[in-house]
């Protein structure tokens, strides 16, 4: 940091590493000020003491699921010999590469996002209310705090299921007005699916997202009562 930046105040996180995986948590790293790097060589290493929350993915829900078989720290998931399917579904293989900072996911160049959105698919079909709330509640936080690190805020809302017998169907909501908050987006979902009574059987995946997205340049409007909505039902 030059003495320009210090004498205003100025600070600055930078994380440098081979994936988004590492970059992000590099990035995190020093907060508020601080340069880290991550080697490939040390990778391991270094994820080895962080928490599970640490990790891309890793919500509330699932980090209880994985300290009921007392798996809390990333090292705990290196460790692991078994097969983290059981605990956590058909994401198990991914967060287990997570878990040695193996990450293929593609760098975003551009700026022109269309959609954020996140997906939970559950091991055993549900329609256990509080599970799925939970699933919601994680999502919104986030999709928020993508459109938060992108300045950007959304138009539309959209909640996505899928049931049993892999009949997937969404629902979603438009606004005039701009969405940039978890409450906003979490409370819009619970919403659609109370509506038309949505989970009327056990779901495999639930899912939240948000489109219609924009620059985030002006104060933010309130929330709207109403909206205009579309859906569309297709099987899969």
């Amino acid at each position: 940091m030059t003495p320009w930046a210090h004498q205003r105040g100025l600070t600055a996180t930078v994380g440098l590493a081979s994936n988004k995986l590492l970059a992000k948590l590099a990035s995190d790293f020093q907060k508020p000020d601080g340069l880290t790097l991550i080697l490939e060589s040390q990778k391991v290493t270094f994820l080895r003491p962080l928490p599970l929350r640490s990790l891309h993915g890793v919500g509330r829900a699932t980090e209880e699921s994985l300290a009921r078989v007392n798996l809390r720290t990333v090292g705990d998931l290196q460790d692991y010999p078994g097969d983290l399917r059981a605990l956590v579904g058909s994401w198990g293989p991914e967060l287990k590469r997570f878990a040695f900072g193996d990450d293929t996911r593609p760098l975003e160049l551009g700026d022109d996002v269309k959609s954020i959105s996140s997906e939970n698919t559950f091991l055993r079909d549900t329609d256990d209310r509080p599970t799925l709330r939970a699933c919601l509640k994680e999502q919104a936080e986030d999709i928020a705090g993508k459109l938060a690190q992108r300045r950007l805020a959304a138009h539309t809302v959209q909640v996505k299921l899928r049931y049993g017998e892999f009949t997937t169907l969404t629902r979603q909501m438009s606004f005039e007005e701009l969405l940039t908050e978890a409450r906003d987006l979490f409370r819009l979902g619970c919403w659609m699916l109370a509506r038309e009574t949505l989970v009327n059987r056990p779901l495999r995946l639930i899912g939240l997202g948000a489109s219609g997205l924009v620059e985030l340049q002006a104060r933010q409007l309130s929330l709207p009562l109403g909206g205009v909505a579309a859906s569309k039902e297709k099987p899969q």
